[in-house]
């Protein structure tokens, strides 16, 4: 009952979650940045992507700032005309299936993952963005046997868990999220969104005091109260009072 309403706060998040990436890629994720930031970032990067729309690391770069624009079909756009120059390279084709996910294009995004993971040596990170949009789709047992599978590639890194814990979210096992999502947060590669998905599972559980000591950990005082509000208009949504009582 509760996947709907979770889809739609944290839907970005899954995909922002298996943003991190320990190569030299890695600091190729905006979503966390304010819209100050965001608009700076994008304004320097489109400026490289149309002088060199075919260097690697720039349209990359470049489609994440315009997915955290709220752009995704730009972002799609920019990674298909970059795909044939760069026939094979799995963190094009990630960064390209984030962007066909982040537009709704489900289907389509798994269909590129599935082209570029070999059975043999699957890319962590594939795996990981393959799993957020199985989830995306309503398929969470398959993204966690993917999720799984990324952890024993590359052990302790947060994503890995945090995806785990907006997996079991999105089917309303709020036990083993929280689980997921407080190893998440000892994690290396742990950010605030991270830390944001604990308060919101925790504050779904009816626990508003730690919940609230959570987001105020990481957002200025108007966004604690926003993001409170949002918590309690989800259990509201969702009839979900009587059950915190009981519990």
């Amino acid at each position: 009952m509760l996947r709907p309403l979770l889809l739609a706060g944290v839907a970005a998040l899954v995909l922002s979650a298996c943003a991190s990436n320990r190569g030299q890629l890695a600091s190729a994720d905006y979503a966390g940045m304010s819209a100050a930031q965001n608009h700076a970032n994008l304004s320097e990067l489109t400026a490289r992507y149309r002088a060199n729309p075919t260097d690697r690391a720039t349209v990359i770069h470049y489609a994440a700032a315009l997915r955290a624009a709220g752009q995704p079909q730009q972002a799609a756009a920019a990674l298909e005309q970059a795909m044939p120059n760069h026939s094979g390279d799995v963190a094009i084709s990630v960064a390209y299936a984030k962007a066909l996910t982040a537009a709704g294009r489900f289907e389509q995004s798994i269909e590129v993952l599935r082209n570029v993971i070999r059975p043999d040596a699957p890319d962590w990170n594939a795996l990981l963005v393959l799993g957020a949009t199985l989830d995306q789709t309503g398929r969470h047992q398959e993204a966690r046997k993917l999720y799984v599978q990324a952890g024993v590639i590359a052990p302790g890194e947060a994503s890995i868990e945090t995806n785990l814990g907006l997996s079991y979210a999105m089917t309303n096992d709020l036990v083993a999220a929280e689980k997921h999502l407080r190893r998440a947060v000892q994690m290396r590669g742990a950010n605030t969104q991270t830390r944001q998905n604990l308060a919101l599972v925790v504050g779904l559980q009816g626990r508003f005091d730690e919940c609230r000591a959570l987001y105020a950990a990481e957002l200025p005082p108007d966004q604690v109260e926003a993001n409170m509000a949002y918590v309690r208009a989800l259990l509201t949504q969702q009839n979900r009072w009587d059950m915190i009582e009981k519990g």
